[in-house]
């Protein structure tokens, strides 16, 4: 079907309707007031102007609603100025109810997955703007009517308004409910059913016959006093069954009251006014319909939030199954202990690591139980336990730990990480994880061991080419000017160059080699004397070498506790890298200072050299990395991986950033002499110019 074709349908069929709701009302008119006691045509109308679809022209549904208001007005009795008034009154009313719709509730009238009349707060906006547009409605009607027949009564005015209201709620509710429907079965929201069970059929045809008893007892007879019985079928179906069915319910409900009304039997027609009879049973039609919708629209609701509390749930117990699988797969051991010892959650492969000795009831027992120690063979202490620190608010950083027991004869390295996730109640969960790095470490281990036994037994005949060259340069100093003389003399230089070079890296790797394997003999270290020293053989080196001397300037710097052979060779590698890495004709300065940070010292060695080029702040910690290879830059790159190296096995942490103005800046933690405080300045009283 085309467009025009499906608005020239949707036109034809609401017109119809209105035409029949419209003849419908006018039956019911009770006196020569011309005043209808019910307006069915009020929700047709509503649904009219609001239903989705596209209309012919609006002017043309305008057109005939009017035509059809007059035409049937004036063929039931009323004078056509009273037709007039109607036409005006209604239009206003249709107008006003889609407008406050629009603005309050635009998606309502419409087929969208959330239209149709679905929770209590619909109903709620929807009686708000049925109230609004019969008032306006009733006003102008009234208004009207007095112009057009000069009587006027605030009574009949209170019928108008009820009997509009009550049209358009009792209509616009099956209106809206069928909107519901159709919404629902275009987004595929609800299947349509198979056929229903004879329970329900049951229900139906149950709840249909105690209606009509109960205001076929009500209405029918003055002896029976049931009146207030006559409710309890709208609340049976409102809470069993669909909300269509109560929207049809209700309309039924008021077809029987008005039916009986009309024809003077039922409660009602002990109200000798025509209007107060009106006015009542507009009201009672009204009570019940909000009764029914309420209800119904509040179960809908409930259930609509329990399905989807049942889907999240669902949703949820997917995600944990999933997450569980995840876990459960890893190859690395996972576990979480709450802040009292407890283990609430460990995979497989955490006991697999740990040697299969679980805990007992869940509870992280004695270090003992596990066989932990650290890599030098010393047992670890409860208090060094990462949950343990975790809860003393340390920040724990990546540790190795050598687990070995009957299990584990031969021993497991696993590197144990720990992070804190927050339980909620203020306090922090570990998670803890296991890598096994046994392979790893033993393969590191054994290429350091390599490289010191290599380096050691290089410098034995190393030394012999040095004594060979020495002796062979002496020889040459009394013989006579020869060019075969000067040749060798300068290839003896070039020997002499080259064995310097390979001494420096054996020495290196024999350095590095200690930075990773010896045993740390921590002591109290007095930093500013160490750096004083370090700095005056430096200057002292420079001097009798001919080179320009550097001058230095050292702050006030807190005492640590760290090896001092490691500590030693530390300074002096970061000092002599500044002294080293400076522009030609530059005299090097380099400025070593100090601040205490808690149980840390950070120190910083800032000098105006030459800098770290772009991108290599960190790469030039690396193995043999070298920034600048320039001759004039001799280097085996091994000494800022010294200096990481001693760092890390003091547990702190090196950087490399770029000195503000101009060259390096070097800064590094060593752990603090505990109970000691350091200079939170660096005061120039404080400093030693060296």
């Amino acid at each position: 079907m085309t467009a025009s074709a499906a608005s020239l349908v949707r036109t034809a069929v609401f017109a119809g309707l209105y035409l029949v709701a419209s003849v419908a009302g006018r039956m019911t008119v009770l006196d020569q007031s011309s005043l209808s006691l019910v307006w069915p045509a009020a929700g047709v109308a509503a649904a009219w102007f609001c239903a989705p679809g596209r209309a012919v022209s609006k002017a043309v549904d305008v057109a005939l609603l009017a035509a059809i208001t007059v035409a049937v007005n004036t063929a039931t009795g009323a004078s056509p100025a009273q037709a007039a008034v109607f036409v005006v009154a209604n239009l206003l009313q249709v107008e006003v109810f889609a407008a406050l719709l629009r603005r309050w509730r635009p998606a309502l009238w419409t087929w969208r997955a959330d239209g149709g009349l679905r929770t209590p707060a619909d109903l709620w906006v929807l009686l708000g703007v049925a109230y609004l547009a019969s008032s306006v409605g009733a006003v102008v009607g009234s208004a009207g009517m007095w112009l057009a027949t000069s009587r006027f009564s605030w009574v009949m005015t209170a019928v108008w308004m009820a009997r509009n209201f009550a049209g358009l709620l009792v209509v616009g509710a099956v209106a809206l409910c069928v909107g519901r429907v159709v919404a629902a079965r275009r987004g595929g929201e609800v299947a349509r059913p198979a056929g229903l069970r004879w329970t329900r059929v049951a229900e139906y045809v149950g709840v249909s016959v105690c209606t009509a008893a109960a205001y076929t007892l009500g209405f029918g007879s003055h002896g029976v006093p049931v009146t207030a019985i006559l409710v309890a079928p709208t609340v049976w179906a409102a809470a069993r069954l669909p909300t269509p069915f109560v929207a049809a319910h209700n309309a039924a409900v008021a077809t029987f009251a008005v039916v009986f009304t009309l024809n003077g039997s039922g409660p009602f027609t002990a109200v000798n006014s025509h209007a107060g009879r009106a006015l009542f049973v507009q009201l009672f039609v009204i009570v019940v319909a909000v009764v029914g919708l309420a209800l119904a629209l509040g179960r809908d609701e409930r259930e609509t939030l329990l399905r989807e509390l049942g889907r999240q749930r669902e949703d949820a117990a997917r995600r944990a199954e999933l997450k569980r699988a995840i876990i459960d797969s890893m190859a690395d051991g996972l576990s979480v202990i709450d802040p009292y010892g407890r283990i609430t959650l460990r995979n497989p492969a955490a006991t697999t690591l740990l040697g299969g000795r679980l805990s007992p009831a869940d509870t992280v027992a004695d270090t003992g139980h596990y066989g932990f120690f650290h890599l030098d063979g010393t047992p670890l202490t409860p208090a060094e336990m990462p949950h343990v620190r975790l809860a003393a608010g340390e920040v724990i950083e990546p540790m190795d730990v050598l687990v070995r027991h009957e299990g584990l004869p031969d021993g497991r390295i696993l590197n144990v990480r720990t992070t804190a996730l927050p339980d909620g109640r203020g306090g922090h969960n570990a998670v803890v994880l296991y890598h096994d790095v046994t392979a790893e470490r033993r393969h590191r281990d054994e290429l350091a061991a390599f490289a010191g036994v290599v380096a050691h037994d290089l410098l034995n005949p190393l030394t012999a080419v040095e004594g060979w060259t020495d002796d062979a340069d002496d020889a040459l100093q009394d013989a006579p000017t020869h060019p075969m003389v000067d040749r060798a003399r300068q290839g003896l230089v070039r020997v002499k160059r080259s064995s310097a070079r390979m001494r420096n890296l054996i020495n290196d790797l024999l350095a590095y080699t200690t930075a990773r394997d010896a045993t740390i003999a921590a002591t109290t270290i007095d930093l500013t004397a160490l750096a004083t020293e370090i700095a005056t053989v430096r200057g002292d080196t420079a001097a009798a070498a001919g080179f320009t001397q550097p001058r230095f300037r050292i702050g006030a710097l807190p005492p640590v506790r760290a090896d001092l052979v490691l500590a030693r060779q530390l300074l002096d590698n970061l000092i002599g890298n500044a002294v080293k890495y400076t522009a030609p004709g530059t005299t090097p300065e380099v400025e070593i200072t100090a601040t205490r940070r808690g149980d840390q010292v950070q120190v910083t060695v800032a000098d105006n050299g030459i800098g770290i080029p772009p991108g290599q702040h960190e790469v030039i910690f690396d193995n043999f990395h070298r920034a600048h290879r320039d001759p004039g830059y001799p280097g085996t790159g091994l000494g800022l991986t010294i200096c990481k190296r001693i760092v890390e096995r003091h547990g702190g942490r090196i950087t490399a950033t770029d000195n503000p103005t101009g060259g390096s800046r070097f800064t590094f933690t060593l752990p603090a002499v505990t109970g000691t405080p350091g200079p939170q300045d660096t005061n120039p009283s404080h400093r030693v110019a060296v």
